[in-house]
């Protein structure tokens, strides 16, 4: 009986999500023009279909063009998910998707008093704090971040759905030219611009995995870059010659 009485809520739950997903989905649609591209090819295929069951050679034109236009978005997409996985190493920069690198030395981060790893960085020359979150997919920096650095919505770009404590929110991906931090530099590196997560900026496993390791020690996350691109590491406990205290107030993370 306590089986089948929970069935409801949680088939409650999974519909709840679901339309999140989908309204967060319609709503990113004029934000990317990817989307457009296929909303427009699906509908020249549909029009071309009808205009070619009538016998026009128009509506077969334009159920090739719209053939073509679908495997593009595909391959684009493709291309961007590809990106994510540092395996692949996908770069065109032709396309706005420059070479994604790490490179430095080993560079340690000591756990502040709220119980996480921040850091002291630079995005594109101008400072920014970001935590680091080993649950989190990609990179994320704020809207008001993006501002700041001049990271613009990659064109064409896919939009990424990410869950916050807020709920679902659509965000659009950027490059960011340079990240340094400590000895580290990362250039090119898939970020999201996010709305609704405040002031907070975050590394993820986009970033993370592209180091040649990365571990905590103690109250320590050391973090070491491919070896071939070793430097001389900084002094323990700290994140770069620009550290924040680790006493220093943090912004809310309760929306991320």
């Amino acid at each position: 009986m306590a089986h089948s009485a929970c069935a409801p809520y949680i088939l409650e739950m999974d519909v709840a999500a679901l339309w999140d997903q989908l309204a967060a989905g319609i709503a990113g649609i004029p934000q990317s023009g990817l989307l457009i591209a296929a909303v427009i090819s699906v509908l020249f295929g549909i029009v071309g279909g009808f205009l070619a069951s009538k016998g026009s050679g128009l509506g077969r034109a334009m159920r090739r063009a719209s053939t073509l236009g679908l495997l593009a978005v595909f391959c684009l997409v493709v291309l961007q998910l590809g990106r994510f996985d540092p395996r692949f190493n996908v770069a065109v920069p032709e396309l706005g998707l420059p070479e994604q690198t790490v490179s430095g030395g080993e560079t340690r981060l000591p756990l502040a008093a709220d119980g996480h790893y921040w850091l002291q960085a630079t995005v594109n020359g101008q400072p920014a704090e970001f935590l680091v979150d080993t649950g989190a997919t990609l990179t994320a920096i704020s809207e008001d971040t993006a501002r700041k650095v001049g990271a613009e919505p990659r064109p064409g770009g896919i939009p990424v759905q990410l869950r916050t404590a807020n709920g679902a929110v659509t965000a659009q991906l950027t490059s960011l030219d340079s990240l340094r931090f400590g000895n580290i530099e990362a250039n090119g590196l898939d970020a999201v611009i996010a709305p609704n997560i405040g002031k907070v900026n975050v590394v993820g496993m986009n970033f993370l995995s592209r180091l040649a390791s990365w571990r905590v020690e103690g109250q320590t996350m050391i973090l070491v870059p491919a070896p071939d691109q070793f430097a001389e590491p900084i002094e323990e406990g700290a994140a770069g010659p620009d550290a924040t205290p680790d006493t220093a107030p943090r912004p809310s993370i309760d929306g991320w």
